[in-house]
């Protein structure tokens, strides 16, 4: 058995260190989390958004985000984050430099994609990423999945790796944190529904591992 962990958009944008951005409550805490969810893994994968300043989904002001778009790739309206080069780019505190993973998918590089997922880089879920595959030729069995934010990217991610009905898909709560605790729970509920194992602590990953 080959266990992969995947490190979800672990970024400063998505935690109170960028205020401005999307901060995730506490989402410069789970660093220790994913640390100890690699330890169980034979490979560690990082995932990372990378967006353009000019993406045709960016908005200036909170208040104007959540707003339907009509772009078939880009669903809603956002403030700019994690765009390259700055501050909310980076990882948070506590992880790995990025040349210690073993693989790193960045996503929404384009102005006018905005996925959520790690597997493929448009909504329609047409074009891939590549991580399926790299999984696949590493012969993983088991995913482990912790990051920012549960009810957006981790749950977009862990629904794709279980949609290709090729893995084990185990979502660590104990490594994510979600943007609305609503929203949080029914990406649990779906989660759920769809076969992923979810632990609430990461020493319960063992119990899904014997």
């Amino acid at each position: 058995m080959t266990i992969a962990a995947i490190d979800v958009d672990p970024q400063r944008t998505f935690s109170p260190l960028c205020p401005d951005e999307l901060p995730v409550p506490e989402g410069d805490l789970i660093a220790p989390e994913l640390n100890a969810q690699a330890a169980f893994a034979d490979l560690r994968v990082l995932t990372k958004d990378a967006h353009p300043a000019n993406a045709v989904w960016v908005v200036d002001s909170h208040d104007k985000m959540l707003h339907p778009l009509s772009h078939p790739n880009a669903d809603l309206t956002w403030v700019a984050h994690a765009i390259p080069g700055t501050l909310g780019f980076e990882t948070i505190p506590g992880l790995p430099p990025v040349t210690d993973y073993d693989h790193v998918i960045w996503k929404g590089i384009e102005p006018n994609l905005h996925p959520y997922g790690a597997c493929y880089h448009d909504l329609q879920e047409k074009l891939s990423t590549g991580l399926i595959e790299w999984l696949e030729t590493k012969k993983v069995t088991t995913v482990i999945v912790g990051g920012l934010a549960t009810d957006y990217c981790v749950k977009t991610t862990a629904l794709q790796l279980q949609k290709s009905e090729k893995f084990n898909v185990i979502v660590n709560l104990a490594a994510c944190r979600g943007i609305s605790p609503d929203t949080t729970a029914s990406g649990c509920d779906e989660m759920l529904k769809a076969g992923i194992l979810i632990t609430q602590q990461t020493d319960e990953i063992a119990q899904y591992l014997s």
